[in-house]
């Protein structure tokens, strides 16, 4: 009787372990559902289709734009490849799913040289310092071309920002607009060297070859 009775008080207790995993898991799904932060990180490095990747990259193009621009992304197993060939003069890159957080960029094709050759030093394994070097030294000398007018970079981004597959549109993201002057110095635009405030233009890297404009619009 003894023992009957101590068995039937161990399986009360098990049972009643086990619920708590269940309640736990029940919290957590609820927790998921409102909290925005919790989808996040079940998107961290989203993997996108090659037809995803598309429908994604372009939003960081100005609307009128999208349907013609080159595109490029990255393949299943990482490669950087392009997945789009274009009839106009922008170049939009999908978000690299082996990078933390989420960025989409778009610029004028008269930006490619110094972009494509910012990957490829990338891609050698050059530190930053050394790629700027390296990419400074070529524009000085024109072995690298620069823009012959001011060319704009557009950046939509976020560290908790993601495409949304359905509605196909970016969530929680925010935009910035680099625009390149090749070396622009504050006398010759007129521009601060840093912001008044946090949405208002400035320059970057004055006297530079890669000198530009920042512009990032309050949310």
């Amino acid at each position: 009787m003894k023992f009957s009775y101590f068995l039937l008080v161990v399986c009360v207790l098990m049972i009643g372990c086990a619920k708590p995993s269940y309640k736990k898991n029940a919290i957590l799904k609820s927790k998921n559902e409102q909290d925005p932060s919790l989808v996040f990180e079940e998107l961290q490095n989203q993997k996108l289709s090659l037809d995803q990747q598309i429908a994604c990259a372009i939003l960081a193009a100005p609307e009128e734009v999208r349907g013609e621009a080159m595109v490029y992304g990255y393949s299943d197993t990482g490669e950087f490849m392009m997945l789009r060939e274009g009839t106009n003069d922008f170049i939009c890159i999908a978000d690299d799913p082996n990078k933390n957080g989420f960025q989409i960029v778009s610029y004028h094709k008269s930006l490619e040289p110094m972009m494509s050759r910012g990957r490829e030093l990338v891609a050698e394994g050059k530190s930053r310092e050394e790629k700027e070097a390296i990419r400074e030294k070529e524009a000085a000398s024109g072995a690298m071309p620069l823009p012959e007018h001011p060319a704009t970079l557009h950046i939509y981004y976020g560290e908790q920002a993601y495409f949304n597959t359905d509605t196909e549109k970016l969530e929680n993201g925010k935009y910035r607009y680099v625009v390149y002057i090749p070396f622009a110095t504050q006398e010759t635009t007129g521009l601060p060297l840093a912001p008044h405030e946090s949405s208002h233009p400035w320059l970057m890297f004055p006297g530079r070859y890669n000198a530009h404009i920042m512009i990032s619009p309050k949310e």
